[in-house]
């Protein structure tokens, strides 16, 4: 399937009956809270798994961030696959390994960190996502907005713009058109170390 930007691959509370695969593009994973606020829970790219949860609803929305195409199989028949394939299911089993460790780490981000951790922790994620899919792990390109990453990171629009800001002229990184190129790496994985 096929999604331009702005479009909704599916909604929070929607019936969980498919599964996803991304194949190209950057979704945005979020949640709209009882008080009307939203909560971006993370960002999705190409080679990443969608719906795995054996929840009957979704619990999070997902939207396009551009275009996005993404292959859609019927859950009951995934599952299926998946007892037939134990190579696959052993690498969905290392997914969601790596999944739950980057929520225990976004905890451990919201809880204690400040402005300028977590902003590093989240360019060199985002950076170790982009290596294993063959991406370019220098210049990172950034399909979210400044809000989509307050939202993730707990923080305002303008101390995430003030923070980027402060990080290109501290010469940590440099911000190009559509991302930021990585200039530090070492002090920027100082700034993300736990």
């Amino acid at each position: 399937m096929a999604l331009d930007q702005k479009e909704t691959l599916y909604g929070q509370d929607e019936p969980a009956v498919s599964v996803f695969n991304v194949s190209s593009g950057a979704l945005r994973l979020y949640r709209i809270l009882p008080d009307g606020r939203r909560q971006v829970t993370g960002f999705a790219f190409p080679g990443d798994f969608l719906g795995l949860s054996l929840l009957d609803r979704f619990t999070v929305s997902a939207d396009a961030l551009g275009p996005v195409t993404a292959c859609r199989f019927e859950r009951l028949a995934f599952m299926d696959l998946l007892r037939g394939q134990p190579c696959l299911m052993m690498h969905l089993h290392e997914i969601l390994g790596h999944e739950l460790s980057r929520a225990k780490d976004m905890m451990m981000l919201l809880g204690r960190r400040t402005a300028d951790e977590r902003i590093a922790t989240f360019l060199m994620g985002l950076q170790e996502r982009y290596v294993r899919i063959g991406r370019s792990s220098v210049t990172l390109e950034l399909p979210m907005g400044r809000l989509d990453i307050a939202d993730h990171l707990g923080l305002t629009i303008e101390t995430v713009s003030r923070t980027f800001s402060r990080l290109d002229r501290d010469h940590c990184i440099l911000i190009v058109p559509g991302g930021v190129r990585l200039v530090d790496h070492d002090r920027l994985a100082r700034m993300s170390a736990h």
